[in-house]
């Protein structure tokens, strides 16, 4: 086994907190199931107890060829490749359905894992995830917190998603500097619901939250939206012109995005899509 992580990995090492994790995918009899990030194979085992089949998705190298002498071909399928170019959908089909996913997230790519799943949501039924807690609380954060930003909105507009428990450094080995939080995400998009185009929309909300102290007004004319648009749509919308973007609701963005459209309103071109807000 590699004595040391090489990519920063906190390895979990609480039974309980593996155990949970498993039984919150819900029944995995005859499931193929994903695994982000196996590390040294503690969540695999428990999900090969449960699943038909794991396709554990794994980075380092060394630790792909330590997961292999583990675990029979035939139940866990090892796969040393960067999550982010892995092709979840063309699993899907080969199962004929959407499929379940888990995964301790790398602290330092979270963001960009979110993005890859929820572009990907086609193929995916369900997650149980581990960040860091202060991201969790972002990403589960309601209108009107603190914490409430484009992460929080970009996730939800995928589906539900609900905080399940957190876990002390302890529980990992080496400890992280920071606790960790379990969530879970169902994907379940609303984009169809509220009448809304994915990409244009996510692409508004990212204008919304370019600056959190400005509002949200200011944030759209800073994006190119013209003054009378803006007042126009806000007029419509029943929202108030001085409200702050992390103030608003999914249903609210929507109807203000909808109105936005109807007057034509052209932004400015926008940078490549971030969950960094």
């Amino acid at each position: 086994m590699p004595s040391k992580p090489k990519l920063g990995q906190n390895f979990l090492r609480d039974p309980q907190a593996i155990e949970r994790i498993a039984n919150a995918l819900g029944d995995l009899a005859g499931e193929t199931v994903f695994e982000i990030g196996p590390g040294q194979g503690a969540i695999t085992r428990a999900l090969a107890a449960r699943a038909q089949r794991v396709i554990a998705i794994e980075l380092d190298r060394d630790l792909a060829a330590h997961l292999r002498l583990q675990f029979p071909r035939e139940r866990v399928e090892v796969v040393p490749a960067d999550v982010l170019q892995f092709d979840f959908a063309a699993e899907a089909v080969k199962a004929g359905k959407r499929l379940p996913i888990a995964g301790n997230l790398p602290y330092y790519i979270t963001s960009p894992i979110l993005l890859k799943l929820a572009e990907n949501h086609a193929a995916l039924d369900r997650a149980v995830l581990m960040v860091q807690r202060e991201l969790a609380d972002r990403i589960t954060a309601a209108p009107g917190s603190r914490d409430y930003g484009l992460l929080s909105v970009t996730v939800q507009m995928h589906g539900p998603v609900k905080q399940l428990f957190t876990l002390p450094p302890g529980a990992f080995s080496p400890p992280p500097d920071v606790h960790s939080t379990v969530f879970r995400w169902r994907f379940a998009p609303r984009f169809a619901e509220l009448g809304v185009e994915d990409a244009g929309f996510l692409r508004f909300v990212r204008f919304a939250f370019a600056q959190k102290r400005k509002t949200l007004a200011n944030n759209l004319r800073a994006a190119g939206y013209s003054a009378a648009a803006i007042h126009n749509a806000f007029a419509r919308s029943a929202i108030q012109p001085q409200v702050r973007a992390e103030a608003l609701s999914l249903e609210e963005f929507a109807r203000l995005w909808n109105e936005l459209d109807r007057e034509k309103a052209a932004p400015a071109a926008g940078a490549a899509f971030s969950l960094n807000d």
